[in-house]
């Protein structure tokens, strides 16, 4: 029997190859849990493999892919997900989560894209949801996406998430700056927009920075700071969902770890407030 998963909470950071000395050397208790994308490490061995290994005997692991496409034309590709759950057998991985686009239509485009808001579409992507769960065993969980420009819509953004939740059956990782990036791109209410969705699926949420392109252009890069904007919708989200585990994500333009880890500071700052404010309400109603 495999040991049992340990529990995700706190902030997390995005592992990546560039990071992988300077996390194995720090202080354990700067972050509560990591996250990677399997089609980096699956089937990798030697001195990556090892270091990813010593790794996860330091933090609970997370896996969030880049090429499922979800939403896309092509056929499943079932080698990958039963890769990713071979994965997650060996070093004991609690979720795997995606982006909610497509990325491939006869081969990969090696972007992620837009979903039409259709009814058809939910159909289409709740039933590749629920192929790819049948596989793995265990709920998926599916990321709100950025995006810049809409192939057709017959229901809001937030109507089209929710639906293709409630027909799978699956979870949610809930992007709190693409919320932001979609609301200055696309006009629309951050707060509302936030509490329209099911955020009893929430299972745990992504923070990043971004580029401004214009001020009503903001493109989703993972390759700044957070800027206070987002910082202050992820307090808002805590407000909502109580202080759920948190990753920072950064991709490239990397700081020195020291810089990063002040960010991961501030995620638990603001889970501490979130838990400091929910027992200060329930010490006023007793």
């Amino acid at each position: 029997m495999s040991e049992p998963h340990r529990v995700l909470q706190g902030a997390g950071l995005g592992l990546r190859r560039a990071l992988l000395g300077p996390l194995l050397t720090m202080d354990q208790g700067e972050i509560d849990f990591i996250e990677a994308a399997p089609e980096n490490w699956i089937g990798v061995g030697g001195r990556s493999g090892k270091k990813l290994r010593a790794m996860v005997e330091r933090y609970p692991l997370v896996l969030h892919g880049l090429s499922l496409d979800i939403g896309g034309p092509d056929p499943i590709d079932t080698e990958l997900v039963q890769s990713v759950r071979a994965l997650m057998d060996e070093i004991n991985v609690p979720l795997y989560s995606e982006h909610l686009t497509y990325c491939a239509a006869q081969g990969h485009l090696y972007d992620l894209l837009p979903i039409p808001f259709t009814e058809e579409a939910v159909h289409y992507v709740a039933a590749r949801v629920r192929q790819v769960q049948d596989i793995l065993g265990v709920p998926i969980a599916l990321e709100n996406a950025s995006y810049y420009a809409q192939p057709h819509a017959d229901m809001s953004e937030v109507q089209f998430v929710s639906a293709v939740l409630q027909e799978s059956g699956c979870d949610m990782l809930l992007d709190v700056n693409n919320i932001y990036v979609n609301s200055i791109n696309h006009c629309y209410d951050p707060i509302e927009f936030l509490d329209a969705l099911p955020l009893q699926r929430v299972r745990y949420i992504h923070v990043a920075g971004h580029y401004d392109e214009a001020d009503d252009l903001k493109v989703d890069t993972h390759g700044a700071a957070v800027i206070d904007p987002v910082w202050a919708l992820l307090a808002q989200t805590y407000r909502r969902l109580g202080p759920i585990p948190t990753l920072l994500e950064r991709d490239f333009n990397f700081p020195p770890l020291t810089v990063l880890l002040q960010e991961v500071a501030s995620i638990r700052a603001l889970q501490r407030d979130s838990r400091h404010q929910s027992s200060e309400g329930r010490g006023s109603n007793g």
